[in-house]
């Protein structure tokens, strides 16, 4: 997720404790309206139009390598926290990109989620090993899943009555998407206040924002539907909404849930490159190099931009932990067909 919240030497805490204060306004206001469906359409078409690379197109990109850090920071995130047999949700679960890693953690379920349905498609195709431009050499090890509806609109707990509990659920680079109906400075803002304009970028990225926020104040008591232009070369053309993190902090602790885990993707780096093991791994994926012939890494362009995005972790207080592996789901597929799919809309 996009990082927000004000810069912090701290590393593991979360920020400061703040309990959320409701908009004095009625919350009618926060419902979702049609401008709202007009831009979750957009970003579900960006993503549906977005074509499969070949290898070679994927090494072109101009940004290869901050591709390749966010694969790292994944997969080391799924590697300290997955566990085998656990049963994982994924939501916005895009193309696929993230099955080679869950199987690696030898996981005993998926269900994934994602409101375009191109990404769904080409999803099922990776999952069942027909794509040309990612053959696998064998099956996964796990049943599976997919659906295709708005995550953050479908009532979930409806549709997966049959599916649940899950040991994970995993959301990469699309919460800011949910904060469209409901600031603190946070990384964003800031850079917006250091601009001479509502413009900002390098030769990788671009943020806009529109004149509604000329004067470059936000409401603390309106933190939701704070939307921008968000434009990554080869990858992202879409509007986003920012996320207070101090506000989304205090928003899942009303669900019993604690933080226990934050860092910025430069933090990440810092820590867990001192890790051999993780060491190994960016090696052999090639963000900085490969240690060896290949020299080439991030870009100071693409180090910029990483220090927008935000891991984190959080963890149901009160759960003991799980003493035996998740069965197999009977909706799970092991070869997943077009009709398969379930499609949901709200």
């Amino acid at each position: 997720m996009k990082r927000g919240y004000s810069e912090s030497s701290s590393t593991s805490l979360g920020p400061p404790q703040s309990k959320f204060k409701p908009n004095p306004e009625d919350d009618s206001n926060f419902l979702e309206d049609e401008s709202t469906k007009i831009f979750a359409r957009k970003v579900a078409d960006h993503y549906s139009a977005r074509t499969n690379q070949t290898l070679e197109e994927r090494e072109a990109s101009p940004i290869i390598h901050l591709k390749k850090l966010n694969n790292w920071i994944k997969s080391v995130l799924i590697q300290l926290y997955a566990r085998r047999g656990d049963a994982v949700l994924d939501l916005a679960c895009g193309k696929g990109g993230d099955l080679i890693k869950w199987d690696k953690a030898k996981i005993g379920y998926y269900v994934g989620i994602d409101i375009a349905e191109g990404s769904i498609e080409d999803c099922r195709t990776r999952y069942n090993g027909d794509a040309d431009h990612h053959q696998r050499r064998k099956k996964f090890t796990f049943p599976a899943r997919l659906i295709c509806g708005d995550c953050y609109e479908v009532r979930l707990d409806k549709v997966l009555a049959d599916d649940a509990p899950f040991d994970i659920c995993s959301c990469q680079f699309a919460l800011h998407y949910s904060w469209s109906t409901e600031a603190h400075a946070n990384v964003i803002i800031k850079k917006l206040r250091e601009a001479e304009g509502l413009f900002f970028g390098n030769s990788v990225y671009w943020i806009r924002f529109d004149e509604e926020f000329s004067e470059k104040k936000f409401r603390s008591s309106s933190p939701f539907g704070i939307k921008y232009k968000f434009h990554l070369e080869d990858a992202v053309d879409c509007p986003e909404w920012i996320v207070p993190f101090h506000v989304f902090k205090s928003l899942v602790e009303e669900y019993d849930m604690e933080l226990v885990f934050v860092k910025n993707s430069h933090e990440f780096v810092h820590e867990y490159m001192k890790k051999p093991d993780y060491v190994e791994l960016m090696r052999r994926l090639g963000a900085l190099g490969d240690g060896n012939q290949d020299q080439s890494t991030l870009s100071q362009d693409e180090w910029e931009v990483a220090y927008l995005y935000l891991s984190f972790v959080l963890r149901k207080r009160g759960q003991p932990e799980r003493t035996q592996a998740s069965v197999r789901r009977d909706k799970g597929k092991m070869h997943i067909s077009k009709e398969d799919i379930l499609n949901v809309e709200h």
